[in-house]
């Protein structure tokens, strides 16, 4: 009778591993194309900015101003938002947060006043905010601290798939001469419109299907609820005073997740300069049509598709985890990449550009996906998200200078001072991520 027992046990467990692991499967999915859809309403603008500057008579500070109250708000939006996300179902927060920035972008295209624009602008940002926390809170559900690093590097590659799709295809839509198809008194004339309208629609149709495949937690679909690396067949439900203790512990007073929350300051600088101006530096001053300067930071995003993943299996494997490692030698390797970026005129050949911008890519995306890993194992799923949220508002404050800071820097001085001072931006990113070296990998043995 025993053994009849002990079999039936086995073959559950085995029929509970299976269910697990294509729910594990489905909720990677599920979070790859609903994160790439908000950057595919978030780095449209990307493109668009040259024909805001041109149609619209949008100043380069103006617009760097655009991308710094967008990206102030959008830190403070991942911040609190984290907050909440630890604590709200996933599925409905993921969801809504894509359709709100679908609805924003529709909005900021049938728009005309710099005004309203630039409010569409911000309310996209607050709504942006509410992907990583909910994106967070499912993967540390779904996945154990051992293999966080490498599912959550693959996950991390929906930044390049959303922003990448983005760029070629509006560097394809401006590209279209929209005044055959309008009047030219008309507003859907424009090209730069046609950045916003379409992937909004586009988005608003896709998300249906994420919201089809999402389930919050293993509880919500029956299956036992992971506690650090093993399972636990009783999710536990924390006090509100000990939650909050918790995150003082956990996060707010925890000496690696302030390092690796300055770090990525520094390395968000460099990230959004090359990836908010990059279509614009590339045709001002190296003088690239902007279908081309459109693929060209496509490859950046796309290399960094290969950054993340080598980057999260190179820290399980070689670190044991400790991120930070990783940190350090990808941010040395993108300074070298920006300085070979500096030494290019617009008669230097266009492949080196593309090569130059796809090895930083490759370098700069690796310390990105890993900061959110890092914050994640050291706060355990409990303060995931709000750790990822508190990282993010150092990363995101940092549109400061990669916005507005960029844009006035290179209207009063020129393109290559810009990029002299990324080469800076980029060695303070590297050093303070060094302070992390001898962290631990995550904070459940404590």
């Amino acid at each position: 009778m025993d053994n009849m027992n002990d079999v039936a046990v086995r073959q559950t467990n085995v029929q509970e591993q299976k269910r697990f692991k294509y729910w594990e499967a489905r909720t990677m999915i599920a979070c790859i194309i609903g994160y790439a859809l908000f950057y595919f309403v978030r780095k449209n603008i990307s493109i668009a900015m040259p024909y805001l500057n041109d149609e619209m008579g949008i100043s380069k500070t103006d617009l760097g101003l655009f991308l710094t109250l967008h990206g102030l708000i959008y830190g403070l939006s991942k911040f609190i938002n984290g907050i909440w996300g630890d604590r709200s179902n996933a599925r409905y927060f993921l969801t809504s947060g894509i359709v709100m920035c679908a609805v924003a972008n529709l909005f900021f295209g049938l728009s005309s006043s710099i005004l309203i624009l630039g409010v569409f602008w911000i309310i996209n940002g607050w709504f942006q905010g509410m992907g990583v926390p909910p994106c967070t809170r499912l993967m540390t559900h779904w996945i154990t601290p051992e293999k966080l690093a490498t599912k959550m590097s693959l996950w991390n590659i929906s930044h390049s798939i959303g922003a990448g799709l983005a760029i070629i295809f509006c560097g394809y839509i401006v590209s279209i001469n929209w005044g055959s198809y309008f009047p030219e008194s008309s507003i859907f004339s424009q090209h730069w419109r046609w950045c916003f309208l379409i992937p909004a629609v586009l988005v608003l149709i896709i998300t249906a299907l994420v919201f089809l495949l999402v389930r919050d937690t293993p509880s919500s679909v029956g299956l036992p609820e992971l506690k650090g690396g093993k399972v636990s067949s009783k999710p536990t439900r924390e006090e509100s005073a000990e939650f909050k203790a918790f995150l003082r512990e956990k996060v707010f007073l925890n000496r690696t997740i302030w390092i690796i929350a300055v770090g990525n300051f520094f390395l968000y600088i460099t990230r959004f300069a090359i990836l908010d101006w990059g279509p614009t530096m590339l045709k001002e001053h190296l003088h690239l049509n902007i279908s081309h300067a459109g693929w060209s930071v496509a490859a950046f995003e796309i290399a960094g598709i290969a950054g993340m993943l080598t980057a999260g299996w190179s820290t399980d494997k070689f670190f044991g985890g400790r991120a930070p490692r990783t940190c350090v030698i990808c941010m040395a390797m993108a300074t070298l990449c920006l300085i070979s970026l500096s030494l290019l005129d617009e008669y230097s050949p266009v492949i080196a550009a593309n090569l130059i911008l796809i090895a930083a890519g490759f370098f700069i995306y690796g310390p990105q996906a890993l900061v959110g890993i890092a914050a994640a194992n050291i706060a355990t799923k409990r303060a995931a998200a709000t750790a990822g949220g508190f990282c993010g508002l150092f990363g995101y404050g940092s549109t400061i200078v990669s916005g507005w800071g960029i844009g006035l820097l290179v209207e009063k001085t020129g393109w290559i001072t810009a990029i002299y001072a990324l080469i800076v931006v980029a060695v303070l990113s590297a050093a303070i991520f060094a302070l992390a070296w001898k962290s631990k990998a995550n904070g459940y043995e404590d």
